[in-house]
This record gives C-alpha cells, sequence and structure tokens, in this order.
C-alpha cells in the first residue's frame, strides 16, 4: 500500500523538530481539540521532545498548518496521535496526506502495529489501512488521569 494522497499544492511536510511551532500546536491542541483540551504547554512541550513529529507548511508563508507526533521505539510499536489540521485548511486533503506520510515514513522499520485512537475520524484512517482492532479484549490501558 503506497497510495499516500498527494499533499495540497503550496504545502509541504517536514519532521524537522525546529520547524515545528510549539506554541501554535499547543494552542491547537489545548484550545480545539477534544483528546488534549487544557493540557499545560510544559507537558506539550515533554510530549514533542519525546516524539517523531510531523509538521505540514504553508511553503509560500512557511506557516505550519498541520501536525502530528508519533511515540515509537522504530523496531516494533508506535502510537500515532495528536493528528491536527487548522480549521481554516481543513478539506483540502491536508489530514490523509499527512497521515499517509506518517505512514510510509514508519513503514521501512518494520514495525508490527501502529495504534491510533479517534472520536470521529476513522474514514481518514480507514482510507489509509487502519482498521478496528481484531481483538479488543486483548488490549488493556493504566489510566492515571490527564
Amino acid at each position: 500500500m503506497n497510495d499516500i494522497p498527494p499533499l495540497a499544492k503550496g504545502y509541504e511536510i517536514s519532521t524537522d523538530p525546529d520547524r515545528i511551532d510549539a506554541e501554535r500546536v499547543h494552542r491547537w491542541l489545548s484550545t480545539d481539540s477534544y483528546w488534549a483540551t487544557g493540557r499545560p504547554r510544559e507537558k506539550h512541550d515533554r510530549a514533542i521532545a519525546g516524539s517523531l513529529n510531523f509538521g505540514v507548511y504553508a511553503m509560500e508563508s512557511g506557516d505550519q498548518v498541520a501536525y502530528a507526533r508519533v511515540i515509537t521505539d522504530m523496531a516494533t510499536f508506535a502510537w500515532l496521535c495528536d493528528v491536527y489540521v487548522d480549521r481554516p485548511v481543513r478539506g483540502e486533503g491536508i489530514g490523509t496526506a499527512l497521515v499517509g506520510t506518517v505512514r510510509e515514513h514508519l513503514r521501512p522499520h518494520g514495525l508490527r502495529r501502529v495504534l491510533l485512537a479517534t472520536q470521529d475520524a476513522h474514514g481518514v484512517y480507514e482510507k489509509l489501512g487502519f482498521a478496528p482492532l481484531a481483538e479488543p479484549d486483548r488490549w488493556m490501558a493504566l489510566v492515571f488521569g490527564q
């Protein structure tokens, strides 16, 4: 499966951590996501520092317009999280292209599985090969809180 949708013209994806606009990403996630509302900036910065980060940038202005991060050992497992596309550019296929790029970036490492959780974007992820857990009763979680 190498069917990454093309990124909308005028945008580029980068894993360069120095390009991440941490303030912008924190604002997006802490105020406009259902999964990270109220996340403190210090916790957000630690999450970025311990993750493989993907940013989508407008080539003309350099502004970041989308973000995703992956927590992984780059050998057996990855967790895709904090996928966010700025509201003004939603509907341009940026999210699908971003997740497809993440998938292809991880593919050569031989990971057994890449997991994610979503409340409302199943269709985006299904287009790229994600599926519900085959045996959800085998999975457990330890939850300390937010």
